[in-house]
C-alpha cells in the first residue's frame, strides 16, 4: 500500500466498535498502516465527527480523557488538511459535478488537497473515481 490515502471518519469510528469484529479489525489496520508508513491523512473535519461521535454517540462514550489520549497519539499526527477558502470552493465544484452532499464533498476535496490517491470510506460510492481520486469501501466485499 504505497499510495497516499485519506481515511473518513466512518473508519476511524469502525476502529472503536467491537460489535463489527472484521470492521473494527480492517479500520484498525488501516490506521495502524497510516501511523507506521505515515502515508495517510485526515482533516480537520474528521477530528471533528469523530469527536462528536465518539463523545455522544459511542455505546460507551469516551471521556474527556480518553478523547484528548486519542487525539493526541492517532488523530493529530495524520491530520494534514485544515479549512481554507480553496478547499470550500473545491468542495462546491465536486457538490456540484458529482452531487454529494456538502459535507461529504468536503472529505473529498481534503483528500484531493492533501494530493490522496485513495479515500477510504463506507459512506460514499464504492470505485468512483473523482479526478486522481479512487474511493474505495474498506469493507466491501
Amino acid at each position: 500500500m504505497s499510495d497516499k490515502f485519506f481515511l473518513d471518519t466512518n473508519i476511524i469510528v469502525y476502529s472503536f466498535d467491537d460489535s463489527q469484529p472484521e470492521k473494527q479489525q480492517t479500520a484498525q489496520n488501516l490506521i495502524r498502516n497510516a501511523l507506521t508508513n505515515l502515508n495517510c491523512c485526515i482533516s480537520f473535519q474528521v477530528i471533528q465527527e469523530f469527536l462528536n461521535v465518539a463523545t455522544q454517540k459511542f455505546q460507551t462514550p469516551l471521556t474527556t480523557s480518553d478523547c484528548v489520549n486519542y487525539m493526541t497519539r492517532v488523530l493529530e499526527p495524520l491530520c494534514e488538511i485544515y479549512p481554507n477558502f480553496e478547499l470550500y470552493r473545491t468542495a462546491l465544484e465536486i457538490k456540484e459535478g458529482w452531487r454529494y452532499s456538502f459535507y461529504d464533498s468536503l472529505i473529498i476535496a481534503a483528500a484531493l488537497n492533501a494530493n490522496c490517491t485513495i479515500l477510504y470510506s463506507e459512506d460514499l460510492q464504492n470505485q468512483q473515481r473523482i479526478k486522481n481520486l479512487q474511493i474505495s469501501n474498506p469493507f466491501a466485499v
